[in-house]
This record gives structure tokens, sequence and C-alpha cells, in this order.
């Protein structure tokens, strides 16, 4: 029997109403007579009384330094709510199921609390549930390392465990079910026409996630990959089919349309700091810069190394020990706070001229400075001022007509 796995994140869990809309959703897959496990996130955002963050706020208000060994355990919690209440009303409504925490599912993981990657998934438990013709509820975000103890997966985990489930069971596919349609060619905050994708590949999801794109955590798209299973992105309070996520070979269901889109979509990050290191005398001088990055856990993005100076980004909350850090092991580092980096996203773009002409041409024409700028085979990413931000969006989304969402037929 066909087995879906189907994940529910923070907004689906919330309230009666939203998880009425998600019996309806499981119900339906049901009908189609396939087996269903069901990955829950934690119920609502920070300030629901069940989300994890008020959860872990409970703790950090008497110590805020509590070891991540033991803050895992009440980050676990929300999720182990919301699986329980899923399967009370699960049955209710007349369908046998059964929660499962990560641990309990087989999700094993490395020992790195608060952010700890899935090493295996041994799926016995669920298997045996399914074959019993139950709804196998799995709390997502969790797993136990080798010791036995709870780990955490880290923000977007939820995503990660539907991935590793539906890898490790052959699940014809991976619902991820959120408050919006897909994969927007743009955030639809920033611009109005944004459309919602038909398909885009498993590389181009990747790209958008890992520069801002929100809508599906990178690693569960890289797990997924890994055996093809396809991922399918929808809204849990409408009926749209979403946005299809399987290989740039994939024959999405035989449709008889191909996507000729250069560009797939524009995403961004902002909140990041520029920091220009100029190097001087010792040859061995980037090394140091790196070095002392990594000693001291801050990640460094948009990367530019010279025979004269050092250029990369860093999240502005961690600005200040990067500058800090590198004065203390007597370098000068220049600062450019206020930045933002925005990324045009698609495979189509390999090998085709004129890309980056078409970007420098939209941003010029708006009046929008390229502080920096790097690529790759699917990716080109331009620094801007974060001020510039937006217009920066529009720009881009206007500049490759991502509104027009352009077709033509096979055949």
């Amino acid at each position: 029997m066909k087995v879906i796995v189907q994940k529910f994140g923070g907004t689906s869990m919330a309230t009666g109403d939203s998880r009425r809309e998600v019996i309806k959703k499981i119900s339906q897959v049901k009908k189609d007579g396939c087996q269903v496990v069901v990955v829950v996130s934690a119920m609502g955002r920070t300030g629901d009384p069940y989300a994890t963050d008020t959860l872990v706020d409970l703790v950090r208000k008497t110590n805020s330094g509590l070891n991540k060994r033991d803050l895992d355990l009440i980050m676990s919690c929300g999720e182990i709510i919301s699986g329980v209440v899923l399967v009370a009303e699960l049955e209710r409504a007349g369908f046998p199921a059964v929660c499962l925490t990560g641990p309990q599912a087989g999700i094993v993981t490395d020992g790195n609390h608060g952010n700890a990657r899935v090493l295996e998934v041994d799926p016995h438990e669920v298997q045996k549930f399914l074959q019993e013709g139950r709804i196998v509820v799995v709390t997502g975000f969790q797993g136990k390392d080798a010791d036995g103890l709870v780990t955490t997966l880290g923000r977007g985990g939820s995503d990660t465990t539907a991935a590793a489930l539906g890898v490790s069971l052959g699940a014809e596919v991976v619902e991820i079910y959120t408050d919006v349609d897909g994969v927007k060619t743009a955030d639809p905050r920033m611009v109005g026409d944004a459309r919602t994708l038909e398909r885009v590949t498993y590389n181009e999801l990747c790209q958008l996630a890992h520069e801002g794109a929100k809508v599906i955590h990178p690693r569960a798209v890289e797990i997924a990959m890994q055996k093809g299973i396809p991922l399918r992105v929808r809204n849990t309070f409408t009926d749209n089919p979403g946005t299809l996520v399987a290989a740039g070979d994939t024959n999405y269901e035989n449709s008889t349309k191909i996507r000729d889109n250069l560009i797939t979509g524009i995403t961004y990050i902002s909140n990041i700091s520029q920091i220009r290191v100029p190097l001087v005398k010792e040859e061995d001088m980037a090394l140091s810069v790196f070095t002392v990055m990594a000693k001291e856990g801050i990640s460094v993005d948009f990367i530019y190394v010279s025979p004269k100076e050092v250029i990369f980004t860093v999240s502005d909350d961690a600005v200040d020990m990067a500058v800090d850090t590198l004065e203390a092991i007597g370098l000068k580092p220049v600062l450019r706070k206020d930045c933002a980096k925005v990324a045009a996203v698609g495979a189509a773009m390999t090998g085709v001229p004129g890309v980056m002409a078409k970007i420098v041409t939209a941003l010029t024409e708006s009046g929008i400075q390229i502080i920096q700028s790097s690529d790759s085979y699917t990716s080109i990413w331009c620094l801007v001022d974060r001020t510039d931000l937006q217009e920066a969006v529009r720009a881009l989304h206007r500049q490759f007509n991502l509104h027009e969402g352009v077709h033509r037929e096979a055949g």
C-alpha cells in the first residue's frame, strides 16, 4: 500500500478549527487508499501557550544559561502536546491513530543538542502501526542520540523529520502543509503579484531556502533529494495543489507544459553586515581570519578572498563578537552595517550569458548600489543596503517577468 507523509506546521495545529482542516487533509489521503504518517509541529507561534518558544521562555526566565541537553527536553514538549491532541481528535472522528515521539519513531541523530542532524531512521515501529491500519502521528523536530538522550533538530526541524521518514518508508510523496499556497516567486509581503510556482527542482528549492525563503527547511529538501522522494508544499486551508518539488528530469505527472523561465524566484536575507579585513605582512593571515571565526562559532557568508583583503558577511547578532575577535588577534576590520543579500535563483540560468547584465541593469536603473556580488550554477547574489532591499526584490522580479509565469507546450 502507498505511504504518504504529511507534515503540518504550527499555524495548522494552533486551534480547533485549524486542526479540523488538518483532519480533512488526512482523511482525503485515507479515502484514496493510502497509509498516512503525520508529522506535527508545536501549536502556534511565540506567545501561544504551547509553542516551543513560550515553553523555553519558562526556563530562561529562571536560568538563561541552562545546558543544551536539558533545554532539549522542554523544547521537545510542544510537539508531544500537539501530537497527542491530534490523535485524540482523529480518534473522535473515527480514525484509529497513535502518537509516537521522534525517538519512538526510530529517528537517531548525532549528539549536537539544539541542532542535531539525523543519522538514520529505523521505521520498524511506524510500519507496525501502519500495518494495523492506524494513522501514525509523529512528533517532529526531535530524535535521540546514541545514548538515548532526546535531541532537537533546530529551526525547521519538523520538515526534516517528515523528509527523513519519507525516505525511510519509501513514501510516494512528502506533503509539507503550511499557511501559504506553495513556493512563491518572491515574498508576497514585498511583491504583490508574486506567483505560486507549479513546480521547482530540488536544487532550486534548496537555494531558495538557503537564501531566505521560509517555506521549507533546506535540510529537508536535501534529504528527500537523496532518494528522489517528491515533496509537495501546500496550504492547509485551501485545496490548491501547491508546488511540486522533484528532480529536473521528472515528467511532473505527465504535464504537457515545460517551464521556460530563466529565473525561478527572488529571495533575500536581511539583517547582515559586511566585514572587510585588510591583509598585511603575514601570508597566512587569511587563514587566521577564518580559523578564529570558526573557533568562536561565527558563521560567515558571501566570502571573497584576495591577496590584499578578505571580505565576508555575518548576521547582525554576531557582528560585534566577530569584530572583537578579529581585533583581538591584531587585525583591523572595516565594518559596513545594515546590509541585505538578494538572490536570483534558477536552474535554467546555467551557461546562459547575460543574466548578470540583466541583474545589474535592473538594480542600477532603480538607483540601487551593488556592494558585492557572487554566483553559482543556479544563483546570483547581490549585497545591497537594507534600505534598498524591498525595491531590489521588486526590480529583479520585474526584470525577469516572474509575475507572468512563462510556459511553452511540449511536443
